[in-house]
């Protein structure tokens, strides 16, 4: 039988608590295994619990989001967190990232996204609502080569044939079992690909890559 993907909510509302749950609900795989209301009562969880999946929202009482994420680094707690927020500035958006957060999800596309975030995050990948993901579109699309990084068409005549199969897959935001199984190739292979991919591209993350490839038209 398989196991369900437990999932933690966190939030100070619980109006959209309640919405949430209903709309896990309706989904075999998932359970909402518990709920926190201030920042605070997440961090006496995680002491002595865990969940798969912890959806997030950065604006709590006693310690924000971005005040729990930083404990959980602190800590070295290694648990994936999907943000829930009104806001979806991009500056935010990478200081979430870049403290280990999987994925970011506005409030007003919770209902209609959230059980796609969960299952995206729980096969390994990162998620992004659409605002928020054409945000980051238009951050990386803008960016200049910075002094000292290599020139893009060197960086795209070292990317083996492989490597682009891969880029191209999790440009169309395949997973990672997914794209094993396209490919015929074990999960690590394709993580080594991913790493590979990281380090030739100097980008961060999975949408970093995607941007990459938006970018120089590698679809």
């Amino acid at each position: 039988m398989k196991n369900k993907i437990k999932v933690h909510i966190a939030d100070d509302h619980k109006i959209l608590i309640e919405g949430i749950i209903a709309v896990i609900n309706t989904d075999d795989d998932i359970e909402v295994e518990g709920y926190s209301l201030t920042g605070k009562q997440v961090i006496e969880w995680i002491n002595s619990n865990s969940a798969d999946i912890l959806i997030l929202d950065i604006n709590m009482p006693e310690y924000d989001g971005i005040e729990v994420l930083k404990f959980f680094k602190q800590k070295k707690i290694t648990q994936k967190v999907i943000i829930l927020s009104s806001y979806d500035d991009v500056k935010l958006v990478q200081e979430m990232i870049n403290l280990g957060a999987n994925g970011f999800l506005s409030k007003d596309s919770a209902g209609l996204h959230i059980i796609e975030a969960i299952n995206a995050v729980h096969n390994g990948d990162q998620y992004f609502s659409n605002g928020i993901k054409n945000n980051l579109l238009k951050l990386y699309t803008g960016k200049n080569v910075k002094s000292g990084n290599r020139p893009e068409s060197t960086i795209l005549n070292s990317l083996t044939p492989r490597e682009l199969e891969v880029l191209k897959l999790i440009t169309d935001e395949y997973s990672s079992p997914e794209i094993a199984n396209k490919l015929n190739i074990s999960q690590s292979t394709v993580d080594t690909y991913r790493k590979s991919l990281l380090k030739k591209t100097n980008v961060k993350n999975s949408i970093g890559l995607a941007m990459y490839a938006v970018k120089n038209n590698i679809i």
